[in-house]
């Protein structure tokens, strides 16, 4: 049956956002061909949000983010390597939620979950 999942971003600049998950956020990949890196994630949940609610998202919309253990501490590890937080950290109810960049122009949700995972 399902054995996992594959996410996928897409970027104006893929080189660099290979670059960026492998050396400041370092992900192990496999090169399979030509510099198409593919990305090793230690693990993954999902969540289905309705579309009705206070940001009227449409139907179809997909999000990628990335939580942690301790979100202060890789906050800081991750401004060590020069990257850049776009936000105070903010209890969500949910988690404590940030966001970072990452080259092609766009923020990626980081947060530590406040809620028991399996």
């Amino acid at each position: 049956m399902i054995k996992g999942v594959h996410t996928m971003f897409y970027s104006s600049e893929p080189e660099e956002l290979r670059a960026f998950l492998r050396d400041k956020l370092g992900l192990p990949a496999t090169d399979v061909g030509d510099g198409w890196l593919i990305f090793e994630v230690p693990e993954a949940d999902m969540g289905v949000h309705p579309t009705e609610g206070t940001d009227n998202t449409p139907s179809g919309t997909h999000s990628i983010s990335f939580y942690c253990d301790d979100i202060h501490k890789t906050v800081e590890e991750l401004k060590g390597k020069g990257v850049v937080i776009k936000q105070e950290i903010k209890n969500e109810g949910f988690g404590l939620v940030t966001s970072f960049e990452v080259p092609g122009g766009f923020e990626v949700m980081l947060y530590q979950p406040l809620y028991e995972k399996a």
